[in-house]
């Protein structure tokens, strides 16, 4: 009898074990869960570790006010080291935990990744930062734009937009500018993204440019880039690429003495702190964005306030991009109305898709809505300066 009871036992708990570790069975959510994924290592994790930090803070604040729709959210961020694969792993191990939609990823080419996954599997993807074209519009081989991820919206602007807003930046506000020298890695899409679309823009607004390129694998050495601009006597050297390599770029050209204006965008968020000891070869640097940390809106002082005090250290644009993306997620749940957080992440993505392109949000980048047919976000660019270590928005 003891013999059979012990046999019953043990099919109970067999059929149990199977039954939680099948997909139908899992406990379901109380909280809405946000996944995401973003580098906390390797040569990127500024980006990561910002993204994740002022996530982890706007979804603390919401919680302190009750929630959305009056429930609470509990965030889960995976490292993706800013590689494709990783990135994936990451997705599909988030899923397994049973996630309502994704805010990521950080960089470009793990979203280009991860958002085909995601529209596979009909998650909401929101990434606060991964400005290639294809992290939410179809892009075939050549180039050419075939349609939108229907499950996909950004925080930031893509890179041509940002390749033009540079050029006409520098076109209307920076008039003692007339020859520019670029600097751009030919083997990164997020360079070449800008540098066609800053080039194309240049030529409309009748900037002379001169063109220095450089790959991965010749990063290390900017002499001949540094010596030809500096024999070309530009006014002005745009950098359309990450921090890493303009950090570098800074140095060589202190030495080199090459003095001007250095220009960038997104990527060159993070400089200072890359610089490090060299911080002072930042002074002057100029970067395109959406956020300024020393505005005096009330929102952003807030913000900015609530970070430092939290993380020790100013928020640059990637958190603040980050901090709107769950803001912005709030909202989009609050306009669909949904106040079951067990419903499957596939249900309240179809919900979400016509919520984001209802919704108005004024956040830190901003005040932006979503185009239903392109879902890049509706906002207005600005330029900030570095001074003293810190940046100052930019008056010209």
């Amino acid at each position: 009898m003891k013999k059979l009871v012990l046999k019953i036992l043990c099919l109970c708990l067999a059929v149990l074990t199977i039954c939680i570790g099948f997909s139908g069975c899992k406990k379901e959510n109380t909280t809405f869960v946000i996944g995401g994924s973003g580098p906390l290592t390797g040569s990127n994790r500024i980006y990561g570790e910002s993204v994740k930090n002022a996530a982890q803070l706007a979804v603390d604040e919401i919680n302190a006010n009750g929630g959305i729709n009056g429930i609470q959210i509990t965030f889960k961020f995976e490292d993706d080291e800013s590689d494709a694969s990783s990135a994936v792993n990451a997705y599909n191990k988030l899923m397994g935990e049973n996630i309502h939609l994704f805010l990521g990823t950080v960089t470009s080419d793990p979203c280009k990744a991860v958002v085909k996954e995601a529209e596979a599997d009909n998650v909401f993807l929101i990434t606060p930062s991964g400005s290639a074209l294809a992290c939410v519009r179809k892009v075939d081989n050549d180039g050419n734009i075939t349609g939108t991820y229907q499950n996909a919206f950004r925080v930031c602007f893509n890179d041509p937009d940002q390749g033009i807003g540079a050029a006409n930046f520098i076109k209307t506000n920076m008039p003692e500018v007339s020859k520019v020298g670029i600097i751009y890695n030919s083997s990164d899409v997020y360079s070449t993204g800008l540098f066609e679309k800053f080039t194309e823009q240049a030529t409309a607004n009748n900037l002379t440019y001169v063109t220095q390129s450089y790959t991965n694998s010749t990063n290390t050495d900017f002499s001949t880039q540094i010596a030809a601009l500096k024999e070309a006597a530009v006014d002005l050297v745009f950098l359309p690429i990450y921090y890493e390599d303009a950090a570098s770029i800074l140095t060589q050209a202190d030495t080199a003495g090459l003095d001007t204006t250095f220009f960038g965008c997104d990527g060159l968020d993070g400089i200072i702190k890359q610089l490090g000891d060299k911080a002072q070869l930042a002074e002057g640097v100029m970067l395109l964005t959406s956020f300024a940390a020393d505005s005096t809106d009330a929102k952003t002082s807030a913000f900015v306030e609530a970070y430092r005090t939290k993380y020790g250290s100013t928020p640059d644009q990637f958190a603040a991009a980050a901090y709107d993306a769950v803001y912005i997620i709030k909202a989009a749940i609050e306009k669909a109305d949904v106040t079951d957080p067990s419903i499957s992440a596939s249900e309240l993505c179809d919900l979400l898709k016509v919520a984001m392109t209802e919704i108005e949000v004024t956040g830190v980048t901003g005040q932006m809505s979503w185009d239903a047919e392109t879902h890049e976000p509706n906002k207005t660019a600005t330029a900030v300066v570095i001074e003293n270590g810190v940046y100052k928005a930019f008056n010209n």
